[in-house]
């Protein structure tokens, strides 16, 4: 039977236990918000003390549990001990969203260590936790998050283009060892999005030729929001989508060029 018109589709997500690190502003708080609003419980981080404290505060008007803590990801003692900590005030964990970003940068060493740390590490640490959680319940679902850069030659030569790369590979062959144990992983790889106070918002102020110079490349002629990226992630995450597994979903309104086939 069709939907109806103005019906809801129900995501199966009511009490289910979220994760999401980097969640107090774009693409995490939104996707943080979207889950919630689906009757999510949530344990969230950032690195901002007060950006956690306003996320938990605001995410709780949806009326279910959401608890927070601001962390590092480069500090991994303290992160493997926020993971614990996250696990036992939620009771476990259904669904996993490390969303960590080193953000882009081309020239020394150091990026590429910091992008390692964040990019690669936060992620894998992250699944590390869950995973024996998600063995034990059989079941679990883990969305990874690349980047339109990892799939496309675009803005130089720079690390969190190769690390976030790294994901969509890393992520098909977790999806490949543990389907077996019902646990899904799937990967979302936004396109450039604009919000207040982010890369693209502060590029737009400072390198105008640049941000205008890609608005053009947009088929709809406007960057995307993180609400627009969280619904992707939301779905995937939750078991309406129970038949995508080792997926790689792009998520730019046509930025990129490529086709897939």
């Amino acid at each position: 039977m069709g939907l109806r018109e103005g019906r809801r589709v129900d995501l199966g997500l009511q009490g289910k236990k979220a994760i999401i690190v980097g969640a107090a502003r774009g693409i995490g708080l939104a996707t943080a918000e979207v889950l919630a609003r689906e009757g999510c419980d949530l344990a969230i981080a950032a690195r901002s003390e007060d950006g956690v404290k306003d996320a938990v505060a605001s995410l709780k008007r949806y009326g279910t549990n959401v608890v927070g803590q601001a962390v590092n990801v480069k500090k991994p003692d303290d992160y493997k001990t926020w993971l614990a900590w996250a696990l036992n005030e939620l009771g476990g964990c259904d669904v996993l969203v490390p969303i960590p970003s080193s953000g882009g940068g081309i020239g020394s060493e150091k990026y590429w260590t910091n992008a390692f740390e964040v990019d690669v590490m936060g992620p894998v640490r992250a699944v590390e936790a869950v995973l024996p959680t998600m063995v034990e319940q059989q079941g679990g679902s883990i969305v990874l998050i690349a980047t339109t850069s990892a799939g496309e030659a675009m803005g130089g030569p720079q690390a969190y283009n190769a690390m976030k790369a790294s994901l969509i590979t890393w992520g098909k062959q977790l999806a490949l060892a543990h389907g077996k144990d019902g646990i899904r992983v799937n990967v979302v790889s936004p396109g450039p999005v604009e919000f207040e106070g982010g890369n693209w918002d502060m590029i737009k102020g400072t390198m105008e030729k640049f941000y205008n110079a890609q608005l053009r490349q947009q088929p709809s002629g406007r960057l995307g929001t993180p609400e627009e990226v969280a619904r992707a992630i939301t779905f995937l995450a939750s078991p309406a989508a129970s038949w995508c597994n080792g997926s790689h979903l792009v998520v730019d309104g046509g930025f990129t060029n490529r086709t897939h086939f």
